[in-house]
């Protein structure tokens, strides 16, 4: 039996609230974050992740006392990312209640950290998250939200991601980022068949059809959406039920 399929709801912080865009700009608001979060445990969500999405770029640390509040109110594993640097960054962020850490443009510029982190913490802890967009030229990956291009291949970064230890790849398509068409299942596909650690979808879910042709066509572990759930387009029971009537493996 295959291991079941996750979804998992995500949420973008800013300045203490939840924040969603559309190709990773135009930010509206839409809610507390830890509200947010435990509803979504509470529906039946598998897995959370909060992002605090100026980290990286401001220089700040992760909101370490959200993490806290986030912990004592939810059952269900999260994932926390923006800003983390160094081995100090996830010590205080998994004693703050994280169950696992997300690892973007510091992994990009030094990827001996992605080392250090399944060295001290194991690879379960480490998520290495990957924000590309397709060129001419093929998939390339990009820094600081999305705001500066790098010479990194998608697929070359992932494997190498990957070798050094890390439990899973994030992959989001910039494109696809919010604008509800589909996730970029062809780029994802390639992923799966080429990695051998989870691959979580991200960017693009607009409809129950897109988490369920993410899992088959893109062989996606886990799907990742935000909008469709911050602003009640699609609940977690209802998409469930719906992916179980399709063929799919999740937990009710």
């Amino acid at each position: 039996m295959a291991l079941a399929k996750r979804i998992i709801p995500c949420l973008d912080v800013k300045n203490g609230q939840t924040v969603k865009g559309t190709n990773f700009v135009n930010l509206r608001q839409a809610g507390d974050p830890v509200e947010l979060g435990k509803a979504y445990s509470e529906q039946g969500a598998d897995e959370l992740v909060y992002l605090d999405i100026t980290a990286s770029h401001e220089g700040r640390k992760t909101f370490t006392e959200m993490v806290q509040r986030v912990a004592a109110e939810i059952s269900i594993p999260f994932t926390v990312g923006g800003g983390i640097n160094e081995l100090a960054d996830v010590e205080r962020l998994l004693n703050a209640g994280a169950d696992k850490v997300s690892v973007n443009s510091a992994a990009l510029r030094n990827p001996v950290l992605i080392n250090e982190i399944t060295g001290h913490f194991g690879s379960q802890v480490c998520v290495v998250a990957i924000d590309a967009k397709e060129t001419e030229e093929g998939w390339f990956c990009y820094l600081n939200g999305g705001r500066i291009r790098t010479g990194r291949n998608l697929f070359e970064w992932a494997r190498e991601a990957c070798d050094r230890g890390a439990g899973e790849i994030l992959f989001t398509s910039m494109d696809h980022d919010g604008v509800k068409n589909g996730y970029a299942n062809q780029a994802l596909s390639r992923l799966a068949e080429e990695l051998s650690i989870p691959v979580i979808a991200s960017g693009g879910a607009g409809s129950k059809e897109h988490f369920r042709d993410t899992f088959i066509e893109g062989k996606s572990d886990a799907a990742l959406a935000a909008s469709v759930f911050h602003f009640g387009e699609i609940s977690i029971p209802e998409l469930k039920t719906w992916l179980k009537s399709e063929g799919i493996n999740v937990r009710i």
